[in-house]
Parts: structure tokens; sequence; C-alpha cells
């Protein structure tokens, strides 16, 4: 709340000598006191913001209520909206995010990992550890998911929606993701792009099932970081069900086929 100084402006002090003078500077100096707490404040709600909702959408999906976010934050409602004029704002900027982060974590473990299957696993592992699949824009996932070429299958019937926690419950559930929920066009194809290099080096080597699309690699960390109650218990869970997906991911050798 914004505090008037008026008083400052017309109030005079003694100097020495006898002289008056105005503390009008002084009451310059007074609000640039004042002001900067502000801007940190402000900034500082912003993070409370920004963290919220990555929980709180993590948890409950990109439909959660922006009510959800500014209790989690501890913030007014009304604070929300100043700084995020929409949901649909709010949904993107971490929407673009979360994409940003996970194309970053594929260039480096691209850059520092020589054998192809290494990088691959060590990108998924990196991603699924970070929660960042509870966050995956919608369309990331529809691109390049498994039979999304297939006739009479579209890409968004071919999307499997995420796992999210029953409210109250404890148990997993799947929810679809919400359509709003969308990264920026070039933001997206940037992690396609480093994610499909991890999918065809691992796949040239031998060592990636031929059928496997970057959708599905994708859809492996969506599926991987699921939102338990217990941080320990997500920990382990995510661990034990990404180390089942890496297995079947792998290719066979021909005589180990049935």
């Amino acid at each position: 709340m914004h505090v008037q100084d008026t008083h400052w402006a017309s109030a005079t002090a003694i100097a020495p000598g006898g002289r008056t003078m105005s503390t009008a500077a002084g009451a310059g100096r007074a609000d640039g006191a004042r002001t900067t707490p502000l801007r940190v404040d402000a900034q500082r709600n912003l993070e409370h913001v920004l963290r919220a909702a990555r929980e709180v959408f993590g948890e409950l999906g990109y439909g959660a209520p922006m009510e959800d976010v500014a209790r989690r934050a501890r913030v007014g409602v009304g604070t929300v909206y100043r700084r995020f004029p929409s949901k649909d704002v709010l949904v993107r900027r971490i929407a673009e995010e979360e994409t940003a982060r996970l194309t970053e974590q594929a260039r480096t473990a691209l850059g520092q990992e020589d054998e192809p299957w290494s990088a691959l696993s060590r990108f998924l592992r990196t991603s699924v550890a970070s929660g960042a699949g509870r966050l995956l824009p919608p369309q990331v996932l529809r691109v390049g998911s498994a039979g999304s070429d297939e006739p009479g299958t579209s890409g968004e019937e071919a999307r499997v929606p995420q796992q999210r926690v029953q409210p109250g419950s404890g148990e997993l559930r799947l929810v679809p993701d919400e359509p709003s929920a969308g990264a920026d066009d070039a933001g997206a194809g940037a992690l396609l792009d480093v994610v499909g290099q991890l999918v065809e080096r691992a796949r040239a080597a031998g060592e990636l099932r031929a059928d496997v699309s970057v959708g599905d690699v994708l859809l492996v960390i969506a599926t991987a970081a699921p939102s338990l109650p217990d941080a320990a218990q997500q920990a382990a869970a995510s661990a034990r069900l990404l180390d089942i997906l890496l297995e079947g991911l792998r290719s066979r050798p021909a005589s180990a086929s049935v």
C-alpha cells in the first residue's frame, strides 16, 4: 500500500546559521528508500507465484484454478492477475520455461556423453528426477507420438494423458492436459529437434528399438514423473518406473525376440 508523504514536502528544517531549508530533497530520499523495498517485494511475489504455479500445475495439471496458485503463493489472487492478466498467460510462461529446461538438459546430455545410449538415458534420468514431465506442454506429446501416423488416428487421439494424484486419495489417476497449456512453436521445435538427435544416435547405434519415436521418449518423461504426497516415495517410484521403461526402449537381438 502506497503511503503518502505530502507533509514532508511542506516541512522546513532549521539549518546551521538560522537559515531555513525545505526538506523536499529529504522527502525524495525517503521515497526512494521506500520504493526500493516495494520493487524487491514485487519481484519476490513474482517468484512465489511462479514457484507456486509450477507446484500446483505439476500436481493437478494445467486445469488447476488461479485461486489455487494464489493460495500456494500466499498472495491475493489479484496479485497473480496483476502479473498475469489471464490464466493462459501464466500457463504459457510455465510451459515455455519447462520446455527450455528440458531442451537444455537434452543438449547437455548430447554434448557430454559420447555413448548414444548413455546420452539418451542421462537425459531421461535428469528430466524425470527434476519432475519436468509433469509440466510438459501437450503439443510436444502429440508430435511424433506412437500411433499418430496410423490411418484414422489423429495426433489428439494419440496423445496419452499424464499421471496425476487424485487430491485427497494419494492414488494416481490419468488426467488429460488442458488445450491452453502450450509453449511457443520455436521452443517446442527446439526441444523436439535436440531430442530427435538423441533418438537418432541411439537408433543408429542399434541400442534403441527402431519403432521408438521422439514422442515416445517424451512420453516416458511424462509418465515416469508421478506426483506423490511423499517426496522419498515419489523419487523411488520414479526411479523404479524409469528403469522399467528404459529396459523397454532398448533394442533386443533377433535371437532374443519371441
